[in-house]
């Protein structure tokens, strides 16, 4: 089968390898669509922190069941997707509910060889059935998840005022759900383009350049008041440590990116607000159903964040393009 691989920073490699054994418990699945996330952007640039050379990336996708267990409820040509996040099942994260933060996770793509091939095997449970959704949908649901997730841990109501810095496809999917449910969303971002898309198809209300003056604009926005709940979605220190002057007293703070060593903020700033600080790592079976069921009713703007397509033969001489900000890529799919 044909497998794509990332022997190192900017180097992909395409192998023929052996179709996977498919153990008992596993389905195996033909993988038919993957997205193209920022942590395998990050991989191809040699930005990424839980992984080691070479790894087949690819973590977003939706197949087809091949072969599964008689009793696992699915049948062979069922639409399906993953959830990418092999957890083990009895850490302490996973005895809490906490699947997406467990001690000994395997996310597909980055611990373990992911989706950028024909075929792939894995356990029965985090295999969903893609009921009422294309396959395009299917392969888009967790980078979505991954957003509703971030606006649950901070716990967004109505009526909110909420700030999402960085509109990439997470800051997006984060001011989706923060829009959905009833918060006024502002997007920070130094990409006019980005920010466009944010107002048209992710429910941003207001929009604000990066640059001088920003501060200014987001405090006449609030009454100076700043906001209920700040997420952080830039994968940049130093946009990581600013966000902390916008957050309200007593708001939350949602740091939903993740950067390579320290951030630091001012204790006195952060106390006087009595702030609360998050991590919001990943997603979990419920955030993915809470997708699906904005797919079904129509309020996921998926047609509109899918900008690019290439074939899996096409990614060794077509992926480096995805990075070039003039190509103007939100959400990239392989086509398997």
């Amino acid at each position: 089968m044909l497998t794509i691989s990332c022997e190192s920073p900017g180097s992909l490699v395409a192998h023929d390898r052996p179709r996977p054994e498919r153990a008992p418990g596993d389905v195996l699945l033909r993988v038919r669509r993957v997205g193209v996330c920022g942590t395998d952007l990050h991989i191809f640039t040699g930005n990424q922190p839980y992984l080691a050379y070479p790894r087949v990336m690819g973590h977003e996708l939706s197949g087809v069941v091949e072969a599964a267990d008689a009793d696992s409820g699915l049948q062979p040509g069922d639409p399906v997707y993953v959830t990418p996040y092999l957890s083990c099942g009895d850490c302490i994260a996973c005895r809490q509910g906490k699947p997406n933060c467990c001690t000994r996770i395997q996310v597909l793509g980055v611990h373990r060889d992911g989706a950028f091939t024909e075929f792939v095997s894995v356990p029965r449970r985090f295999v969903g059935k893609a009921d009422g959704i294309t396959l395009d949908q299917a392969a888009m649901l967790e980078f979505l998840a991954i957003g509703a997730h971030a606006v649950r841990r901070g716990d967004v109501t109505a009526g909110q005022r909420v700030l999402v810095v960085g509109s990439g496809p997470i800051g997006l999917g984060t001011m989706l759900f923060a829009h959905l449910r009833g918060a006024t969303v502002t997007a920070l971002d130094g990409r006019l383009d980005r920010l466009d898309v944010a107002r048209q198809h992710a429910g941003a209300t207001h929009t604000v350049s990066l640059g001088d003056g920003d501060e200014a604009e987001l405090a006449r926005l609030t009454d100076s008041e700043f906001f209920d709940v700040v997420f952080d979605a830039t994968g940049n220190r130093q946009a990581m440590e600013r966000g902390f002057r916008f957050v309200a007293h007593g708001g939350r703070y949602v740091l939903v990116s993740i950067v390579q060593g320290d951030i630091s903020f001012s204790d006195p700033e952060f106390h006087k607000r009595e702030a609360t600080l998050l991590s919001s790592r990943n997603a979990t079976t419920e955030d993915f159903e809470t997708v699906m069921a904005a797919m079904r009713q129509g309020l996921v703007p998926d047609t509109a964040l899918a900008t690019h397509r290439l074939a899996l033969a096409d990614v060794p001489t077509g992926f480096a393009r995805l990075l070039d900000p003039t190509e103007g890529v939100i959400k990239a799919i392989v086509e398997c």
